[in-house]
């Protein structure tokens, strides 16, 4: 795990205890990202969760899927993660402590990959979105729900730089909406879907690898 990584991962152990015991901020638009996911959804899908956090979408997801694989850069989020899965009575899903920069997939492996508020958490988010579009199979989904502080915060930019650098708050990239839609058609998805349930709230995006698509 590079220097920046193992960094990050600390610092998000620190809040996985807190992060675990906080309840869903807005149920009703959980609920919502929920449903119209799963109307998507195939028994015979393999699936990668990116930044899973303490696993609980996964968790849910899986009975609609053959097998969710969930990644996330701290060890703590991931004991969360374990022991809600051995509460649970789903079989099929396996988490990995590694980060999305390093963790390493044949192109065309996934039917879906869920990136669940966790780009503006990243480095890079554009190399992310083009590694994801590479692990997918033509025809597979990409599906994020993704803070855009830049719409409503851009303030947040120098917080964040200053709070990351002390160790106080984790890396949190500013960017809007807009800007997050470009990196994402840049990539060559096209996006089905994209809903807000308000200003200044998480951006949820369904972007599909076109199979026709010339990559």
């Amino acid at each position: 795990m590079g220097v920046l990584m193992n960094k990050q991962s600390k610092i998000w152990d620190r809040f996985a205890k807190g992060y675990a015991k906080k309840p869903i901020e807005n149920e009703v638009a959980y609920q919502h990202k929920l449903d119209t996911t799963r109307k998507l959804l195939r028994p015979d899908m393999n699936v990668l969760e990116f930044g899973c956090g303490t696993g609980g979408t996964a968790i849910l997801h899986a009975p609609f899927v053959k097998q969710i694989h969930a990644i996330d850069i701290s060890a703590k989020m991931l004991e969360f993660a374990n022991t809600k899965f051995d509460k649970s009575d789903v079989p099929n899903v396996t988490f990995e402590r590694v980060g999305i920069d390093e963790f390493e997939a044949p192109d065309e492996t996934y039917d879906v990959v869920f990136g669940m508020s966790i780009l503006h958490l990243l480095a890079d988010k554009e190399a992310v979105i083009s590694k994801v579009y590479k692990m997918l199979k033509p025809g597979g989904l990409f599906i994020t729900s993704t803070v855009c502080a830049g719409d409503t915060m851009k303030y947040l930019k120098i917080v964040a730089a200053v709070g990351n650098f002390f160790g106080f708050l984790p890396l949190i990239r500013v960017f809007s909406t807009d800007q997050l839609v470009k990196s994402i058609t840049d990539a060559e998805f096209e996006i089905d879907y994209q809903w807000s349930h308000g200003k200044g709230k998480s951006v949820f995006i369904i972007a599909n690898k076109r199979p026709n698509s010339h990559r």
